[in-house]
């Protein structure tokens, strides 16, 4: 029984067409994947399906009635519930009230909060969640606002459920947690349109896969019937020869970043080295410190205690600014908030570090301004019609790439990648993974913190493992393994 149809589905916006005369069938009960590198119009097309996007041509089919458009009541009302890749939380309410936003459990006619929070912490308990249902959602790390959206998707018990990266912010453990609810969703009867670059996951829910690319339907097949290479070759047009491109062995006896007793920000007397030519990688579950450790180097908070020394001299930087004067970058976990300016055009955010280095009497100069930014637009395929582009329109990878190229005009000497690769495709992760290589044979150094467990133990030279803000452990490349960092990780 075909539960969800999309006819002919085109949408275009100014010098781009999104979406093209793309056909696509769900069938009920089953786990459709629909993969894609990112601009390839994935996100478009579920917004179609939940009344965020209004398709210029085409029509839309669910249960057998046909809409040449939705709102978003409409969509919940036919049933469908969405787990965007982009949070859609108020930080001012509480868990429970986010649970329950635009459908609040009601005593007469007062908001009944008491009841809210009991049913928040019965879905919590299925879930295998523990959050308290009364916190404020601005007080939640990225990963736990994941698993409330997770969670109020569920709530609203959907026939069909969309799901947009869900598992992009979460660490393996809880990762594992989301695939059994998928599995235990799946059997109740729920049908998933299921967005992921983690192909490993495409592999083990879905039971059929959808290709896009540059806004069209490339094939659409049975799990079972392909493999990862072909999936690839599909999705990028071309073949990738290595999943983490082998870089020289350019790892120096000279320490670029020496901190000694570190302590502020949730975490406590941190001692790490990182050498130039190096990647240091961060481990650890979600709360461990990873963050907080590269909030402390950056300066967005303060420390209480300890010495941070970066090319041989004892630096204190209060501000970003300070820490990027000093040669620091930090591309952040959550880019929406904290990478970019989201009004404001592709250049516009790559010169956002070097404007007082390409300006001159207070002036920008504009043509410098819009060499750089194409530099970087070619070297790692930011995907636009233009660079006036505003950010906001740009696909959730692509804006991650303005991102990394912003910090890497800003030529720093330490870089810190934060999830760097977080919501980004197979193809534009290899771009990413030779951009880091490229910074590290130039004599630089990175430090990287990733859930994924392959890409950290991928990229790293040595890995530090965090919990409860402390590190636990140190690993050279050839002790690497997922038990060995798991079980530092979680025991205690």
């Amino acid at each position: 029984m075909l539960l969800l149809q999309l006819k002919n589905i085109t949408k275009r916006y100014p010098g781009v067409v999104a979406l093209k005369d793309v056909n696509l069938d769900v069938v009920k009960g089953e786990v459709h994947a629909l993969v894609g590198e990112n601009g390839a119009g994935k996100s478009t097309l579920i917004k179609t399906c939940t009344g965020a996007v209004v398709p210029d041509e085409g029509q839309i089919v669910i249960g057998g009635r046909e809409f040449a458009s939705l709102t978003p009541k409409l969509s919940e009302q036919m049933g469908i519930a969405v787990i965007y890749q982009e949070f859609n939380l108020v930080d001012g309410l509480s868990v429970a009230e986010n649970i329950f936003l635009g459908r609040a459990i009601r005593k007469g006619i007062v908001i009944d909060r008491k009841a809210m929070a009991r049913e928040t912490a019965e879905i919590f308990r299925q879930l295998d969640i523990d959050i308290d249902p009364n916190e404020l959602v601005a007080n939640l790390t990225v990963g736990y606002q994941q698993l409330v959206e997770i969670a109020k998707a569920v709530s609203q018990k959907a026939q069909i459920l969309i799901m947009d990266e869900p598992s992009a912010p979460l660490t393996q453990a809880e990762a594992e947690s989301l695939y059994t609810l998928v599995e235990k969703l799946k059997a109740a009867g729920v049908t998933i349109v299921y967005i992921s670059h983690r192909m490993k996951e495409v592999f083990r829910l879905s039971d059929r896969i959808t290709v896009m690319r540059d806004g069209q339907i490339i094939k659409t097949m049975n799990t079972a019937d392909t493999n990862l290479d072909d999936l690839v070759k599909l999705m990028v047009g071309r073949e990738l020869r290595e999943t983490y491109p082998i870089r020289k062995d350019c790892v120096s006896d000279e320490v670029l970043l020496e901190v000694e007793n570190l302590s502020g920000n949730g975490v406590h007397e941190i001692n790490l080295q990182i050498r130039k030519g190096e990647v240091l990688g961060l481990a650890g579950l979600i709360g461990a410190g990873r963050t907080e450790l590269a909030e402390l180097l950056f300066g967005v908070k303060p420390k209480t205690g300890g010495r941070v020394v970066l090319n041989g001299t004892e630096i204190h930087p209060r501000l970003p600014k300070e820490a990027i004067d000093c040669g620091i970058a930090l591309v952040p976990e959550d880019r929406k908030r904290q990478g970019v300016l989201l009004d404001v055009d592709i250049k516009g955010n790559i010169s956002m570090p070097i404007l007082e280095r390409i300006s001159r009497f207070f002036t920008v100069d504009k043509k410098e301004e819009k060499r750089i930014a194409g530099y970087y637009r070619e070297s790692i395929r930011i995907k636009t019609p233009t660079l006036e582009q505003k950010v906001k329109n740009l696909s959730g990878g692509n804006q991650q790439k303005v991102i990394v190229a912003k910090w890497l005009a800003s030529e720093p000497t330490l870089v810190i990648f934060d999830e760097p690769t977080r919501g980004i495709d197979v193809g534009a992760k290899s771009e990413i993974y030779a951009l880091v290589n490229s910074l590290v044979e130039s004599g630089k150094a990175v430090l990287m913190i990733s859930s994924e467990m392959e890409e950290v133990m991928g990229m790293s030279d040595r890995i530090l493992v965090l919990r409860d803000g402390r590190i636990v452990g140190e690993l050279e490349r050839k002790e690497f393994s997922q038990e060995t960092i798991m079980g530092l990780a979680s025991q205690g």
